[in-house]
């Protein structure tokens, strides 16, 4: 298994007013003082216990009863006069806006004295803090502290793919697309983390997608191996992606990769050759972009596919009057989608006699029905279809996931957390 790591996010400052509750080591009942109430009796919904004569006094940061602490403050939990055992911090309930909330995971230092929090709290959140230590005699002592966290009043929401369980072609990133923009960038993407087996070399990168949302990926070096495993652990609930907007949820998938199905099309010699672990399936005839409307060159990911889509003149900016020679507005079938400015693999029946000859569709790929069938029951998403021989332009990453027409050195740079 090689797992790939990045930092964790840095925490926000805790604001000055949460100050550090003290529970004392010598609470055996009663009602307890409030936060910051010195060692006196415990046993209320803050309060601690234990055996008389227990010298280890417990502080823990944020304060008891502390409201709207920041998602990304710190808990930390000290001990003097002993050393600590136990320490829990878990949501005592949903969230305020019914989101399943984090618990929170941490570490102690080698001494067991401090325990500190590495990860972000879900936003409007009761979380309780649960604490067992021991003085030097042995005696133990166990401490409870509850505080909640501010509730969003901006949110984020995030679209991965691909989803759990999934197999997908060779050339499909992990990806994770947010609902608004991010500003910091970095903060996202150090709460990533992806594992493959086998071991996979890749990186993240920023795109902004061709409909203008912000986009994270992270892309192999090279395509993926047939039936590698991949995991997505994103620890992004409770993180500011920029301005106080704050991410609700994880992320945890677990997808595998396919057959390699990649398809090479030939734009002047009018072919689409259509290969399956290096070995060639077939050889099919194909219509693309007229010169008006060439096709892109590149390296496209399979997206989506449909059986039947309606195909407009209008929606890509070609024509929108019917007087115009350009119109069009026809259900298509067998529609395999590639880019999200509109390029498909499709079956044309209409330009049947120009198969193999010559290009004039609109900027898609058209083939006979027969074939368009054909490949359209063996494509699924993340499937390659790369096309050569055009006069326009590269697909750009954004655009669908054209992740590959960007060379590997530039495309870590496109990290957030690039030196």
């Amino acid at each position: 298994m090689y797992r790939i790591r990045f930092p964790r996010p840095r925490a926000l400052a805790v604001p000055a007013v949460l100050l550090a509750t003290v529970l004392g080591a010598t609470a055996c009942g009663g009602h307890g003082d409030k936060a910051g109430g010195g060692s006196g009796s415990g046993g209320g919904k803050n309060g601690s216990s234990a055996p008389a004569g227990s010298s280890a006094r417990v502080t823990v940061t944020p304060a008891a009863d502390a409201h709207d602490v920041s998602p990304g403050a710190p808990v930390k939990v000290t001990v003097t006069g002993g050393t600590l055992r136990t320490v829990s911090v878990t949501p005592a309930g949903d969230a305020a806006d019914g989101v399943k909330p984090v618990e929170v995971s941490g570490a102690l230092d080698p001494a067991k004295h401090t325990w500190t929090s590495d990860r972000t709290m879900t936003p409007g959140t009761a979380y309780t803090v649960k604490v067992t230590a021991a003085d030097t005699a042995g005696k133990q002592t166990e401490a409870t502290s509850i505080f909640r966290t501010v509730t969003a009043a901006k949110v984020n929401g995030v679209t991965p793919t691909p989803l759990n369980n999934a197999v997908v072609g060779v050339g499909l990133p992990v990806s994770l697309q947010f609902d608004k923009p991010v500003t910091d960038k970095a903060a996202v993407e150090k709460a990533l983390s992806v594992s493959t087996s086998p071991a996979t070399r890749g990186s993240w990168g920023w795109v902004t997608t061709q409909t203008g949302y912000d986009r994270v990926d992270w892309r192999p070096e090279a395509y993926w191996k047939p039936g590698t495993k991949v995991t997505l652990t994103a620890k992004l609930s409770g993180i500011d992606t920029g301005g106080g907007r704050y991410l609700r949820r994880d992320v945890h998938d677990t997808f595998s990769i396919g057959a390699a199905r990649i398809s090479y099309v030939d734009l002047k010699a009018h072919t689409m050759r259509v290969t399956e672990n290096g070995k060639t399936l077939r050889t099919i005839p194909v219509s693309a972009g007229q010169p008006r409307f060439p096709t892109w060159n590149g390296q496209m990911v399979v997206v989506s596919k449909q059986s039947t889509i309606r195909m407009t003149s209008s929606s890509v900016n070609i024509a929108t009057s019917k007087d115009s020679a350009d119109f069009y507005d026809k259900d298509v079938h067998w529609a395999v989608n590639i880019t999200l400015s509109g390029t498909y693999t499709h079956a044309a029946p209409w330009n049947s006699a120009f198969m193999g000859k010559d290009n004039r569709s609109h900027g898609c790929i058209g083939m006979n029905t027969d074939d368009a069938k054909w490949f359209w029951d063996r494509s699924v998403r993340g499937d390659l279809v790369i096309t050569s021989g055009s006069d326009r332009g590269t697909v750009a990453a954004g655009n669908g996931y054209g992740d590959w027409n960007v060379p590997v050195d530039q495309w870590r740079s496109l990290s957030a957390l690039a030196s």
